[in-house]
């Protein structure tokens, strides 16, 4: 009998001991699987669908880059001597102070710097080197035509067709304000035109297909059909031939 209750008592330390093995395996694994999904959830930081998202690459913020004739400020934190400002040149070179000269012409002011940089190691030890972008081609659009004052615009915040008519004076006489072509370069070598109706536009207050205005857009307002046939018609007979109120 005492041999029975001897194995009873140690069947059931057995099964206890078991449990407990099992009951820490669980919970290990339970902690595994909470720390994989928490490292998991802060590897997608800042993640869109498995890939960056555009802020994060820059796509939709480019950053600008050096053209003809933008004027640069260099400068050596620990060599003031070999500091210099810079105008781009029509070939797209600088010329350094010492130094052979570099294509700067498409490359960012970071890209630059670290140009700059590696030309200098061979004179400076680890230069140290800060550049400032001084002055640069401003935005701008032209207007041409039946405008009162044609020319370049410089393109300052978001401007529409009918505030860049308003920026070169307004229509003339001669416009023809329902045949207004926006001409705009979509890629090199390729140029799209849109013909816009802004007399319509104006006339029922709804600005709605009012273009804005991009850098290197060009406007151009045509002379409407009376203008055209002024210079070989008296003006006294023009009533005879053409009625104003279609244009």
């Amino acid at each position: 009998m005492k041999r029975l209750l001897t194995c009873a008592v140690f069947m059931l330390c057995w099964f206890a001991v078991q449990a407990g093995s099992v009951a820490a395996v669980a919970q290990e694994q339970t902690k595994a699987t909470s720390t994989s999904q928490g490292a998991a959830e802060a590897t997608k930081s800042g993640i869109a669908g498995g890939a960056s998202s555009p802020d994060e690459m820059g796509n939709r913020r480019p950053l600008y880059r050096l053209r003809k004739s933008d004027v640069i400020e260099i400068k050596f934190n620990f060599a003031s001597e070999f500091d210099q400002t810079l105008s781009v040149q029509p070939d797209g070179f600088i010329t350094l102070r010492g130094m052979e000269e570099l294509y700067a012409e498409g490359l960012t002011v970071a890209e630059l710097r670290s140009t700059i940089r590696q030309a200098y190691t061979t004179t400076l030890h680890d230069p140290e080197v800060t550049i400032a972008l001084k002055d640069f081609e401003k935005p701008y659009f032209i207007a041409t035509g039946a405008v009162a004052h044609p020319g370049k615009y410089e393109l300052r915040g978001d401007s529409t067709v009918t505030e860049g008519v308003a920026l070169a004076g307004g229509f003339t006489e001669q416009a023809k304000h329902s045949e207004v072509v926006l001409f705009r370069r979509i890629s090199e070598g390729r140029t799209e035109a849109r013909i816009l109706n802004v007399k319509q536009m104006l006339n029922s207050r709804n600005l709605a297909e009012d273009f804005h205005l991009r850098a290197g857009d060009l406007l151009y307002v045509p002379q409407n059909r009376i203008s055209k046939i002024r210079r070989y018609l008296p003006t006294s007979s023009l009533s005879t031939y053409v009625n104003p109120t279609q244009f």
